[in-house]
């Protein structure tokens, strides 16, 4: 990318010592304003609160405002500000490892740069996505060839780190983990990354290492370990604690889950909260931080949430069914991603079982790209679609987050 001031425009930094903000003024050597009537100060500031899903329209508008868009000066001024936006991020099966965006104000789906990494177009699984202090972070995993050479071969677990600058648009890579791990625990708490368990080739039958991510120092401490191994475990961050919930929870000799308090440092064990098993169970949402959402399958997909006054579960809704409209029947959808951004829920992608009656009769499988929304706090749910996922965006979500602006990330 050539720098701003080769492409015709010069950038002037001019700090403001009352709001902590340095302010970018561009003017064209044309002298054109950057938008007719406003001071060019005013004009970058408004362009830069523009929610990212409209940036590809802002860039056909005149070549200065591409420019300007894609310039370092205005990454920079808009990271100042914190002005990053909301944003939902997916992977599907079969996307070749390229994340897809979703910007809910200007209700745009728009492709991120692939990842760059040594394993190439590798499968890669196991992972942890998660969004904090306006970053989106990919966490370890396993890699697979999708054609290995030689067959059964192992995977490769990994403890490297991506970080997504939602301001740049780029991916890097951080600090990484203590510990390679895939299919583990890991949630967000007071602006640190917790994860633990998972497995990794040198220990198969699950992990009780913990680590905890200063995304601010980009540093890796060790935390004490849990007192049972656990693999394939699901985190979640539920009034200021770090919950792990096993693949055995729900199960009649394991009615217990453990539970990380930052402050004390200590891991305990507590009665389980979660009546499901994680056969039934794949996903859970917090909204603010005190009502926790998740879908559980029992023939059809039911949204429960907790009464945390009682310590109850009790059913809001389900997962609406898919309408085809040549198809007479509908049709219950699965392997979709489920997600939290805001006070709504997201379902997104996933796949579906069509019955074709031509010849001798057969199902097909359908890959959906179709996005669902709820607000949960409204009764009964009412669902509506939203634009659905673009390009090769669609089927089974291998992962699935979502980011919110944080106001506060204001120059620290």
């Amino acid at each position: 990318m050539q720098d701003i001031h080769q492409k015709g425009l010069t950038s002037n930094l001019v700090f403001d010592s009352c709001s902590g903000v340095a302010y970018a003024h561009f003017r064209e050597s044309l002298h054109q304003c950057i938008i007719p009537g406003l001071s060019d100060d005013l004009a970058l500031r408004c362009l830069a609160k523009v929610s990212h899903g409209y940036h590809g329209l802002l860039e056909t508008v005149s070549k200065t405002w591409r420019d300007l868009l894609r310039s370092s000066d205005y990454a920079n001024y808009k990271a100042r500000g914190g002005w990053c936006g909301d944003w939902l991020f997916v992977l599907t099966e079969g996307s070749n490892n390229e994340w897809v965006a979703y910007d809910p104000e200007a209700d745009r789906w728009h492709p991120l740069p692939k990842i760059p990494t040594a394993h190439g177009d590798w499968k890669h699984f196991g992972f942890s996505s998660i969004g904090v202090c306006n970053r989106f972070f990919v966490i370890g995993g396993s890699y697979a060839q999708n054609d290995p050479p030689v067959p059964h071969q192992k995977s490769l677990v990994t403890n490297e780190v991506m970080q997504f600058d939602p301001f740049k648009k780029q991916w890097t890579s951080v600090a990484s983990m203590l510990t390679p791990r895939t299919h583990f625990a890991c949630s967000v708490v007071s602006g640190k990354i917790y994860v633990v368990g998972g497995r990794n080739l040198s220990c198969t039958r699950g992990l009780a290492l913990a680590e905890v991510y200063d995304p601010v120092a980009n540093k890796w401490e060790e935390l004490p370990p849990m007192l049972n191994p656990q693999m394939d475990c699901l985190g979640l961050s539920f009034k200021g604690r770090f919950h792990v919930l096993s693949d055995q929870v729900g199960l009649p000799d394991q009615n217990t889950s453990e539970v990380f308090t930052p402050s004390d440092g200590t891991w305990r064990t507590v009665e389980d909260i979660w009546p499901f098993s994680r056969a039934m169970q794949f996903a859970a949402q917090v909204i603010g931080d005190n009502r926790i959402y998740t879908v559980v399958d029992w023939g059809e997909s039911l949204i429960k949430t907790r009464d945390t006054e009682k310590g109850e579960w009790y059913t809001i809704g389900s997962v609406p069914s898919v309408i085809f409209h040549d198809h007479p029947r509908l049709l219950e959808a699965f392997g979709y991603g489920f997600a939290a951004l805001r006070h709504e829920l997201y379902v997104l992608g996933g796949k579906a079982l069509r019955w074709e009656q031509s010849g001798a009769g057969r199902f097909d499988i359908v890959k959906l790209g179709l996005v669902r929304v709820c607000n949960p706090s409204a009764k009964p749910l009412k669902w509506r679609e939203t634009r659905p996922m673009i390009g090769s965006a669609r089927g089974t979500v291998i992962g699935c987050a979502s980011m919110e602006e944080e106001s506060s990330f204001l120059t620290r």
